[in-house]
């Protein structure tokens, strides 16, 4: 994953200065050939140069698609991202199911990494016959270098841009209600709830549903509702379930709180992320690419945290979650942005 957080800002960057199609299908290749490859791995070393090429791939075919489907419609990115990470929810629920099943059925990993390299080369099949929203440099007969290092000069003037530097934050900050607090859930409920790790591991479960739930119920919310006021409210919902969830002694009460946490932080990274690619038009790869650099900085908060909770203990930790919503309504616009 170190190789990818290295390569996909070169990728995001390279796509809106470059050739986005090649850059996509030839993902997609290298993403099937990588899923093979660790299937067939007998050792460490083939198996750990395998993975170090899944990622990068993953980040052209994956990242780069979600690009393109920005740039497909141009006055749609919140609610395309509403439908793309509706789509990724589906896939963390169907993953465990998908291993459990191929364990029922004796194919064990190696026979899932096969068939997720078999439907990746389907996928680049299926791919090649549909057009691609060309970016404005498509055609340009640069050599990727130079293309590359005049992309790079005008991310870096990205940075300079205040309402960017907003939206850059603000998803940093939402991540502590969202991928951060599901990273401590298990061992919160265990060590400072008191549970036994089999409810534990229901309070994970629950949290994955819900929010599945969530993200398929935001796409036609969207339609209707403006996703900034959606935010403010969800924000402050967010803020006071997470509090009595703090505070509350009872396990199916803290059960059932979390539950209503995983539906109302649906949308969060949808439209924050949607809004960043608004507020670059024609630079979509380009903010994929900054995201990623501001995420390797936001990726050092897990470990901050767990220094905190060494010392002072989880349950205090906890509590430094709330500037995720906190933030939103704190840094959210107060004006409708069109």
């Amino acid at each position: 994953m170190f190789v990818s957080s290295v390569v996909e800002p070169f990728l995001g960057i390279l796509s809106d200065v470059w050739k986005r199609r090649l850059l996509i299908l030839g993902g997609g290749v290298l993403f099937a050939v990588s899923a093979l490859l660790v299937a067939i791995s007998r050792s460490f070393l083939p198996l750990m140069l395998a993975q170090m090429l899944f990622f990068p791939a993953s980040g052209a075919f994956v990242g780069l698609s979600q690009v393109a489907l920005i740039d497909a419609e141009p006055t749609r990115h919140e609610q395309n991202m509403a439908k793309w990470t509706f789509a990724g929810s589906l896939g963390v629920v169907l993953g465990p199911l998908a291993r459990g099943g191929a364990m029922l059925l004796g194919a064990g990993w190696r026979g899932l990494f096969s068939i997720f390299g078999l439907l990746a080369m389907c996928l680049v099949a299926a791919a090649w016959r549909f057009p691609f929203p060309n970016n404005s440099q498509e055609h340009d007969d640069r050599s990727p270098l130079l293309a590359l290092r005049e992309g790079f000069r005008d991310a870096l003037d990205v940075f300079k841009r205040r309402e960017v530097l907003r939206w850059l934050v603000l998803l940093g900050f939402s991540d502590l209600m969202l991928d951060v607090l599901l990273g401590f859930l298990a061992l919160y409920f265990v060590d400072v709830a008191g549970v036994s790790e089999t409810q534990a591991g229901l309070a994970v479960v629950l949290w994955s549903g819900v929010g599945l739930l969530g993200d398929f119920l935001l796409i036609p919310l969207l339609e209707r509702v403006d996703g900034l006021a959606y935010l403010r409210l969800s924000a402050t919902i967010e803020l006071v379930l997470f509090v009595t969830l703090l505070l509350v002694p009872t396990f199916w009460i803290k059960l059932a709180l979390l539950g209503l946490l995983g539906f109302f932080n649906a949308g969060w990274y949808a439209i924050l992320q949607g809004r960043l690619y608004t507020e670059m038009p024609g630079q979509s790869g380009t903010a994929m690419a900054v995201n990623n650099i501001t995420g390797l900085i936001n990726g050092q908060i897990p470990l901050l945290l767990g220094i905190v909770a060494q010392h002072f203990g989880l349950g205090l930790m906890m509590w430094l979650l709330l500037a995720g919503p906190i933030a939103l309504l704190v840094g959210l616009p107060r004006k409708k942005i069109s």
